[in-house]
């Protein structure tokens, strides 16, 4: 026996406070306790199994992935255990956490930018599919593409649901990432029996018809960036299995998160997190011979120092436990002036003040957009003139801070040269405040 038969056969978790007042029972599938951490050990297992069956990965090749982390968890750990290198790539927004687990299974990290089209050569397919290309033995695993992903949640996922409820449950919940999950156990789940198929996702992913924005939950969802030329989704995801989509706010999915550790002792993920808000609300609906599954995708671990950490928390603009003032809220915080950056100097309101220019076609929230939208920042009332790019007046965008942060702690950690700083509210930009008017 080896670590790789450990994966799988994870058990459900009845759900006890979180839940008051719901009559049906929700049960928490709980990936987390797989061998590598997460839910994504079957898709690595089985992409894995499927490529040394056809001989596109032989002995002492190498593995190469794009990941936001997990999956190339799993795959390094698989690779150790097989005798593979594992080649990884992992946009800049994974947590720490993740990059160093990597590290601990020998994999080759490498870190690119996040946040680009999927037509930029630093973006993580870019990047991986080269690597793959042009090292000797290289084998891309593709979880996007792959049909391995989701074969493995049909042959494993799906029927340990189904024979652990003894064929009772009646609702499957799992969030949306590439797809893979909910498309094989979802399938496997409605063929069998009776179940309704819920996917969760980010209140911005393209998925539940958000606008593709940035959000704070990692591993879910599906991100636009809004230069990309065409949204391509993954063939891992048939979106047809999903009875219906719950979109979840990454608030909402914090703040569950949380309550999961603190209220029922289960240390997960924010996307766990996003899955359980759906999954209550689906279960709020039924009576008490509901049963319904929600999956846990991955450990809290991976995210102490996000959304675990208290100071996290505030520079983002998310609630967290109170602390002395004043805060950044408290101040005169201004409104934020937004300003494409294909506008002209013209088209500014008259100063004082800062503009804080949007990559093209930004699609924004009600709530104003994500700092990775900002391409740059002008301060309002210049001499330029009225025909001149902004593009041409772009200063560096500015700093954040949260509007439950210390004023004292945003000033400190922010370059002292710095003369505006945006005010995130739950992640978004909802003003600016002038670090001269708290240095009079």
């Amino acid at each position: 026996m080896s670590v790789l038969d450990a994966v799988g056969n994870t058990p459900l978790i009845r759900l006890t406070r979180v839940t008051a007042g719901i009559d049906a029972a929700v049960h928490l599938k709980a990936e987390f306790l797989n061998p590598g951490g997460s839910v994504k050990d079957r898709a690595a297992l089985s992409m894995v199994d499927a490529a040394e069956a056809t001989g596109e990965l032989r002995p002492g090749g190498v593995i190469v992935e794009g990941t936001s982390g997990n999956t190339g968890i799993g795959l390094a750990m698989i690779a150790a255990q097989r005798g593979y290198r594992a080649l990884v790539v992992v946009p800049d927004k994974s947590s720490g956490e993740k990059l160093a687990a990597l590290r601990a299974y020998g994999a080759e990290v490498i870190v690119t930018t996040g946040g680009v089209t999927r037509e930029d050569p630093r973006h993580v397919s870019q990047i991986a599919a080269r690597l793959a290309a042009e090292t000797p033995g290289g084998w891309l695993a593709g979880q996007y593409d792959n049909p391995a992903n989701p074969g493995a949640h049909y042959a494993t996922t799906g029927p340990e649901i189904w024979r652990q409820t003894g064929g009772r449950v009646t609702h499957f919940v799992a969030g949306v990432g590439t797809g893979g999950t909910i498309s094989g156990a979802g399938a496997y789940l409605r063929e069998t029996g009776a179940v309704t198929v819920v996917g969760a996702d980010p209140e911005n992913s393209v998925y539940g018809g958000g606008d593709g924005s940035p959000y704070y939950v990692e591993s879910i969802g599906h991100y636009v960036h809004p230069d990309t030329t065409e949204d391509v989704w993954p063939q891992s995801y048939d979106p047809k299995v999903a009875d219906r989509i719950e979109r979840v706010g990454d608030r909402e999915s914090i703040e569950m998160t949380r309550r999961l550790a603190r209220e029922e002792g289960i240390l997960v993920g924010a996307s766990t997190g996003t899955a359980v808000v759906a999954a209550l609300r689906v279960a709020r609906e039924l009576g008490p011979d509901g049963l319904v599954v929600v999956l846990a995708p991955d450990s809290g671990r991976a995210y102490l120092s996000k959304y675990f950490d208290d100071g996290w928390l505030r520079r983002t603009g998310f609630p967290a436990p109170a602390v002395p003032g004043p805060l950044i809220g408290d101040g005169p915080v201004r409104p934020a002036v937004l300003a494409p950056i294909t506008g002209r100097a013209g088209d500014l309101p008259a100063g004082p003040g800062v503009a804080l220019l949007l990559l093209p076609r930004t699609q924004r929230a009600g709530t104003g957009p994500a700092p990775g939208d900002v391409a740059g920042s002008v301060p309002l009332g210049g001499a330029a003139a009225a025909d001149t790019p902004l593009a041409a007046l772009a200063e560096p965008a500015p700093p954040t801070a949260g509007v439950h942060e210390p004023v004292a702690d945003a000033l400190a950690r922010t370059p002292a040269d710095a003369r505006w700083l945006a005010v995130l509210t739950d992640g978004r930009i909802t003003g600016v405040i002038a670090r001269a008017d708290y240095f009079r």
